[in-house]
């Protein structure tokens, strides 16, 4: 069983970061980012950069330490191509964004990377501090694998409001669903901390309800979508009756 337990420790390395892929290409062609909620980047990068020195405190799998610096890698890629391909609407570009200090609806990619090199700044002090506390390692393990857990949840909301799967890709969803599957399993059966198993179940649980929202909504085009397909078109015609 030695050569199924390397497969496995590969696939949860390698496999999770991979699952984006899909998601970066279909922005790229369609040179538009609506559908896709770039608070999953947000979710992603601060939980793996906290994983991270939850691993020094703790030093679960290797496997699991590789994926989080892959997903890292993944996700500022993807976060560059989202913030590239905005849509239109979106709160920063039309200067409405409601949160406080516009968390993570900034205008340009520079911003983002200056707010997770202080993130890492700040982790790195408090464990420095607090890194022989073993009280303190086990609150950094359920902050980190309790973010992500969380992860589906921008999703869910985006999916909601827009009653459309539109822009999500459905490999992107199979990823989740299949992979939060398997990782819960690998979690119990490789005995990893308790902070893994208990949010890796509740994760699972999310990825179900966006499956349930795939078969109520499906994936036509939202309205917004729509109506400024139909403004790019009256300017068309506007051009070519002008010529």
């Amino acid at each position: 069983m030695s050569w199924l337990s390397t497969v496995a420790s590969i696939g949860m390395a390698v496999g999770p970061p991979l699952v984006y892929a899909d998601q970066a290409i279909s922005i790229i062609r369609k040179r538009d980012a609506t559908g896709f909620s770039r608070d999953v980047c947000a979710i992603l990068l601060l939980a793996n950069i906290t994983r991270c020195f939850f691993w020094l405190g703790n030093h679960f799998e290797i496997p699991l330490l590789v994926q989080s610096f892959l997903m890292i890698l993944a996700q500022l890629a993807l976060l560059y191509i989202c913030i590239h391909f905005r849509p239109k609407l979106s709160p920063e570009a039309l200067g409405s964004s409601t949160r406080p200090f516009s968390f993570w609806q900034w205008s340009t990619y520079t911003q983002y990377i200056e707010f997770l090199c202080g993130f890492i700044l700040c982790q790195a002090i408090l464990f420095l501090i607090l890194g022989r506390n073993e009280f303190f390692i086990d609150i950094l393990g359920f902050v980190a694998l309790g973010l992500e857990s969380t992860l589906p949840i921008p999703q869910l909301i985006s999916n909601y409001r827009q009653r459309s799967l539109y822009g999500f890709r459905l490999s992107t969803l199979l990823g989740w669903f299949g992979g939060d599957a398997f990782k819960t399993v690998y979690f119990f059966l490789q005995e990893s901390p308790l902070q893994f198993k208990v949010c890796a179940i509740f994760q699972l649980s999310i990825d179900v309800g966006i499956v349930i929202q795939r078969l109520i909504y499906g994936n036509a085009p939202p309205m917004s979508v729509l109506i400024d397909e139909e403004d790019e078109l009256e300017q068309a015609l506007a051009l070519a009756e002008e010529d």
